[in-house]
């Protein structure tokens, strides 16, 4: 029959054995040593200098003075000398200094082993509930990588529930971003957390931008509001072929054009402009106390709106010459010009046509 028993190595009373309560004692005292277990420091290789009657030490890896070669042990200061006790797999004890439980492993004191999964909730430094299963209470809250990068996941059970940031002030909500109630992604805002204004909405297939803070339509001025490339114009829209539609237009802000008969420029607002210089011309013509060139005929390079008439001006060339405009319609007018003196120099003269081209 063994001396002692096979986990605590705690002395047995042997038959026949006298002085029993020595035994018993003995035991008694390791029980004490053991059960309840509690170390004021672990991983100590120092014994300390007064220590209480009584108290436990975890001793380290490199022990000295009293402790030298009992490595791993626990050492406690039992009438006024170190009782050691070897420990064995799965024993705990509490850390003092630490403030911690440990777990003798075989090798050493570690942390408990915890069971993260399937957990019903977690609550750091506050508590969860059934919705809000995970609460954190903290200034700040950091998800860092791990390798290259590191992607936060919203998922949701399908296209028509809600996956969501919801931005609250004292438990009201007054901003959300994300997927709510469809596949297109939304940013809505609200003043009180009861009524909401979807803001941007991202359509899923296209990607495209409607919303709130989007113009409406091309007449749409509302102030602070995103204007859209086809409502609005900027360098790549802004030449180009005019139109319009009752009143607004529908194409370019500005139109240029050239041929053989001039150029012209037209406006989204209706304003053209045609202008030409021809090829110069004498004036050797007897014309009353005056002397012209021929009469030429300007066809305008675009024409003006149907049955109206410009305003059409110009010079002569030069000084002493002026030019004399006939009939104008809304495709062409006739000119000459005209000098006081007789003069065969050619000369151009320079002719320009306002008015509407709608």
């Amino acid at each position: 029959m063994s001396q002692t028993t096979p986990r605590l190595n705690l002395p047995f009373l042997q038959p026949s054995q006298a002085q029993k309560h020595v035994t018993h004692n003995e035991a008694l005292r390791e029980l004490d040593l053991v059960v309840q277990l509690s170390a004021i420091a672990l991983d100590e290789d120092t014994p300390p200098a007064e220590p209480a009657q009584g108290a436990v030490y975890g001793v380290g890896s490199a022990p000295t003075g009293a402790w030298a070669g009992q490595v791993g042990q626990l050492a406690a200061w039992l009438d006024n000398g170190w009782h050691f006790v070897t420990p064995r797999t799965g024993w705990r004890i509490w850390d003092e200094t630490a403030g911690r439980l440990k777990v003798w492993d075989g090798n050493g004191w570690i942390d408990p082993p915890v069971e993260t999964s399937n957990l019903s909730g977690v609550g750091i430094a506050t508590g969860y509930d059934g919705t809000n299963r995970l609460s954190v209470r903290s200034p700040a809250t950091l998800l860092t990588h791990e390798g290259a990068g590191h992607q936060l996941k919203i998922n949701k059970a399908g296209a028509s529930e809600t996956a969501s940031l919801l931005f609250q002030s004292n438990w009201t909500g007054h901003a959300e971003m994300g997927l709510a109630g469809n596949t297109d992604f939304s940013i809505k805002v609200s003043p009180d957390g009861g009524s909401w204004t979807e803001a941007l909405r991202v359509d899923a297939a296209t990607g495209a931008v409607a919303g709130a803070a989007v113009q409406a339509n091309a007449a749409d001025v509302t102030p602070g509001r995103l204007m859209r490339a086809d409502f609005g114009y900027g360098p790549g829209n802004l030449l180009g072929s005019v139109s319009q539609s009752g009143g607004t237009p529908t194409g370019a802000v500005i139109e240029r054009g050239v041929s053989a008969d001039g150029e012209y420029v037209r406006f989204a607002d209706g304003t053209q402009i045609c202008t030409t210089i021809p090829n110069g011309v004498g004036c050797t013509t007897s014309t009353g106390a005056l002397f012209g060139s021929a009469t030429a005929t300007w066809t305008y390079p675009a024409p003006f709106a149907s049955g109206s008439t410009p305003a059409v001006s110009g010079n002569g060339g030069a000084t002493g010459r002026f030019l004399s405009l006939g009939a104008a319609t809304d495709s062409q007018a006739d000119w000459q010009v005209l000098s006081a003196t007789s003069d065969s120099t050619a000369i151009a003269p320079a002719l320009i046509a306002v008015g509407r081209w709608f």
